[in-house]
């Protein structure tokens, strides 16, 4: 346990002085640094891919879920993604310095506002590698020092993708200690990570609710976070049912293991009869075991009754809980209470009612007519992001560059002195 604690010190202390480097780093030097990223990676494929069979062959001998596995492998179109991603950031535009609208006061004061890094990020996460990339070049963009702790179940992985990071620092000449990857699996590691308030300024976890909560009630370093994704879609009264049934089929089919698949489909009474039925032939034939209300239940005869806490469930599975409503804002209702601020989308022609649902749902992202599967920094132009947060302060939703840095006040005077 003492050395566990005192490798996690050591590592921290070490970002913060990389940190205090990274502010002297130039947006080429970074963007040649992620470029390099990239070529390693596709570089070491057969390596990488090597030590995440050794893993995704543990995880199934230990009876891991179907999802988890799937998140964890890494396949051929993985190494793709990891590397477009990089490349995709190194082409972003860098919000480090960059100055905001300035006034001038009229004691002839220049005051602007400049965006600066973060600083150190400690980021713990489950199964998925392609995290311990994406984390890292997002961070370094921004200008931060980041230390990675993947789960135990990607250990290999995560220790294969280190090396390839470690090695393209070192040729372009960063701080090594800019992108750490905790290099034990066991979870003392996670606790001591948690104490480094002095030298860590935030910590990201990403993972089940479990995770989550746990990260939140042991950390004393600031916490971002999202406890799951209970994401509904509401069809709405005259909605485009061929259009419904296409966003609704993909929100839950397309990935059911990730965290903006729809877990809660709501229909508007006036279109249940005829939407519901043709829609759960479709769910059941992919596989998706349904659970209903009375009113569901009425016109889909033997699926199981939903209860309270099928309204609260993330499944990350082929379950869906479906409920009839009587009106938009049933619906609404029925999100607030049950709801976990993450993703929910409507697809309704009413242009009235679909502003409504957009200002009053409390969600990170809310959609119109769009599959809940958008919620998704890539998708929405940020580039590889570095998870989705449900807590508002300071981030809300997808969280790429700009969500890495935060601002400082810069004045500019002439030699002025305050009088009074």
């Amino acid at each position: 346990m003492n050395s566990i604690n005192a490798t996690i010190a050591a590592m921290a202390k070490a970002a913060r002085h990389a940190s205090q480097a990274m502010s002297r780093v130039t947006s080429g030097q970074k963007n040649q640094a992620l470029r390099r990223m990239a070529d390693e990676i596709v570089r070491q494929a057969d390596a990488v891919r090597a030590e995440n069979q050794r893993d995704v062959q543990a995880a199934r001998s230990g009876g891991l879920a179907a999802a988890l596995i799937d998140r964890l492998a890494i396949t051929d179109s993985t190494i793709a993604a990891m590397a477009c991603g990089l490349r995709e950031v190194a082409e972003l535009p860098d919000p480090v310095g960059r100055l905001g609208p300035s006034q001038v006061r009229p004691n002839g004061l220049e005051i602007a506002r400049m965006r600066i890094a973060l600083g150190v990020i400690g980021i713990i996460y489950e199964s998925r590698p392609n995290v311990t990339v994406d984390a890292a070049g997002l961070c370094l963009k921004a200008g931060n020092a980041v230390i990675l702790r993947g789960g135990s179940e990607a250990f290999h992985s995560n220790q294969a993708l280190a090396a390839v990071i470690g090695r393209a620092l070192a040729d372009t000449g960063l701080p090594a200690a800019a992108v750490q990857v905790v290099p034990v699996a066991d979870r003392a590691a996670v606790n001591a990570l948690l104490e480094q308030e002095e030298c860590i300024d935030l910590i990201i976890p990403r993972g089940g609710e479990d995770l989550i909560r746990f990260v939140v009630a042991n950390s004393r370093i600031p916490v971002l976070k999202h406890y799951k994704g209970v994401c509904h879609v509401y069809v709405d009264e005259g909605a485009d049912l061929a259009m419904a049934e296409a966003v609704c089929f993909n929100a839950k089919v397309q990935r059911p293991g990730v965290c903006n698949a729809m877990e809660t489909l709501l229909v508007h009474r006036a279109e249940a009869a005829r939407f519901l039925p043709a829609m759960a032939r479709h769910f059941t034939a992919a596989g998706v075991e349904l659970r209903g209300c009375p009113e569901t239940r009425r016109m889909l005869p033997g699926i199981p009754l939903a209860t309270d806490e099928d309204w609260t469930a993330e499944y990350l599975d082929l379950i869906l809980a479906v409920r009839v409503v009587e009106s938009m804002e049933a619906a609404i209702a029925h999100i607030a209470a049950y709801g976990s601020s993450h993703t929910d989308a409507i697809v309704t022609r009413d242009y009235e009612r679909a502003r409504r649902f957009v200002r009053e749902v409390d969600s990170s992202v809310v959609l119109v007519n769009a599959s809940t599967r958008f919620n998704d920094g890539g998708q929405l132009g940020l580039g590889a992001e570095i998870g989705i947060s449900t807590s508002k302060l300071h981030a809300f939703g997808p969280m790429g560059l700009e969500e890495l840095t935060t601002t400082k006040f810069v004045v500019f005077g002439n030699g002025q002195i305050r009088d009074a």
